[in-house]
């Protein structure tokens, strides 16, 4: 992505609508097949809504770049646990991902909202991008705070 269409969507007001846009225009442009299999049906905006679209259109210049694939489904869902995004493709896949720079920037922008990212690839049969952001974090516990809890 770049650094303008980052700031366009810094913050999108209805995920549903901008991955809608987004990702009709990247099918029309790569000529790629691609069914959404789900999108999160309440909205969701600010940081998570930031996060799961740049990880999502990492995963899409990714596919378009290396994977021959000709067919990608997408599933975006919200539950009580948080926001899960899924990205497969047909692809040619892959024995052992090489950690280049559009994996780096998945996993950074989904840690930078508590969130988790993986990747994994079968070599011949494609690749799966999964992130999860969970709703809530816990607090930190230091190693003090248990001993602190534990009145003697």
């Amino acid at each position: 992505m770049t650094q303008q269409s980052q700031d366009h969507h810094a913050f999108p007001q209805d995920l549903r609508r901008e991955l809608a846009h987004h990702l009709a225009d990247w099918s029309r442009r790569t000529g790629i097949a691609l069914e959404t299999w789900a999108l999160p049906a309440e909205p969701v905006s600010g940081p998570v809504a930031n996060a799961a679209l740049a990880c999502i259109m990492e995963a899409l210049s990714n596919v378009e770049r290396h994977s021959r694939a000709r067919t990608v489904s997408i599933a975006v869902t919200m539950n009580q646990g948080g926001l899960r995004l899924t990205v497969s493709d047909d692809g040619r896949g892959f024995r052992e991902a090489e950690d280049g720079r559009g994996m780096a920037i998945m996993r950074a922008r989904m840690a930078s909202v508590g969130g988790s990212c993986s990747i994994d690839g079968t070599p011949g049969a494609g690749t799966t991008v999964t992130g999860v952001i969970p709703h809530a974090r816990p607090p930190p516990r230091s190693l003090w705070s248990t001993c602190d809890d534990n009145p003697d």
